[in-house]
């Protein structure tokens, strides 16, 4: 398969159409080799356009999903930048050619692990994969210009705005329910943090962000 052509039709198809057209992230997306962050059974359809799992609870959104969560991000080349849930990593590649470092965070030592072995072999030096818990981010690097969320969660830690910079972006898609998604920018000024709606989507969540309900009679 080639897949450098399948990667200008992804590109051409899905990207472009949907109102994501800066040569900075269209040159990301031409860079990134999707099919490296996929499992082999998978690799044939890496670049169409569908949800894949990579691993238990983590999955790569279709590509024009993705594109759109960055491009809300505005990500500058001086930016420091945080992945939550990072999985596979896929993401993580993607923003190291629009910001100056990535630090991507996961829960598993072996996802980790996989992402430092994946990243040096595509020769990818600006993403620091390290291991946390995802609900409380990752104040000793705070603050942070972009913190990117690579699942959709029904409910935003507060640990997550705490650890944006002055001007700091987080983006995020909320699943509000009834089959709804909404992407979202939170954006820093002082000590206030705003928040605006940006994109429709229903991408794969990370369901340990899911609210509690509690017991009603």
């Amino acid at each position: 398969m080639n897949f450098d052509a399948a990667r200008q039709i992804m590109v051409d198809s899905q990207i472009r159409p949907n109102d994501v057209s800066g040569p900075a992230i269209v040159s990301a997306f031409l860079r990134t080799p999707r099919e490296a962050f996929v499992p082999t059974s998978k690799k044939p359809v890496a670049y169409s356009e569908t949800e894949i799992e990579t691993s238990d609870g983590r999955a790569l959104w279709t590509p024009c999903d993705t594109a759109k969560l960055i491009k809300a991000a505005d990500v500058q080349p001086t930016d420091i930048a945080l992945v939550i849930g990072a999985g596979a990593g896929y993401e993580v590649a993607l923003l190291t050619h629009l910001a100056e470092t990535v630090i991507a965070l996961e829960e598993s030592d072996d996802l980790v692990d996989e992402m430092i072995e994946r990243f040096a072999g595509l020769h990818i030096d600006r993403a620091v994969p390290v291991t946390g818990k995802l609900v409380d981010g990752l104040a000793g690097e705070a603050p942070f210009d972009v913190i990117y969320v690579c699942g959709m969660v029904q409910s935003v830690p507060d640990a997550w705005t705490a650890q944006l910079s002055e001007k700091g972006r987080l983006v995020v898609v909320e699943d509000e329910g009834r089959g709804i998604g909404r992407g979202k920018v939170y954006t820093r000024a002082g000590d206030v943090v705003g928040r605006r709606d940006v994109f429709d989507a229903y991408p794969p969540r990370f369901a340990q962000f899911d609210k509690t309900v509690g017991f009603v009679l």
